[in-house]
């Protein structure tokens, strides 16, 4: 089925759900991530609890959503089609920005489908860390503080 046909199936759905009292809608937005048969084009849909669904070149989900979206769109103004690597690292980078936070391999769950593979598969850890490396390429902030320390004292008698 066609990631877009998908999305429309879904957000009838949804839509048909805001309609009944006896119904509670989904408090979710979901995203569907696929590969188009005919086109052979990535496709990504977001679809919202009130039956509306779009598409998308990148997206975000969430509290901070809007930050996340905003970095995207910046960054892909004037490229929006990154080879893969660069796509990853443009996903993980919109993450750290809109949690202003380092990540670590351990807090992050990367997730992937390409055109040449169509099979979704998730990251390993040491695949998120090449990509955080690469993103930050000194120390994390959270990983030089130990050394700092560790530099600094010294015991006197």
């Amino acid at each position: 089925m066609p990631p877009d046909v998908l999305a429309q199936w879904i957000a009838d759905r949804a839509q048909i759900w805001t309609q009944y009292v006896s119904k509670r809608p989904s408090g979710v937005v979901a995203m569907i991530l696929g590969i188009d048969d005919e086109k052979g084009t990535p496709q990504l849909f977001t679809c919202d609890p009130a039956g509306y669904f779009f598409g998308h070149k990148a997206a975000s989900a969430g509290q901070r959503d809007t930050e996340a979206v905003n970095f995207l769109e910046k960054k892909m103004k004037n490229n929006p089609s990154l080879p893969f690597q660069e796509t990853i690292q443009m996903a993980i980078s919109a993450l750290q920005f809109a949690l202003k936070a380092d990540l670590k391999a351990s807090e992050v769950e990367v997730g992937v489908v390409r055109t040449d593979d169509p099979t979704f598969r998730v990251l390993t850890e040491a695949e998120i860390d090449e990509h955080l490396e690469a993103i930050n390429p000194e120390p994390r902030h959270s990983e030089m503080l130990p050394g700092l320390f560790r530099d600094k004292l010294t015991l006197e008698n």
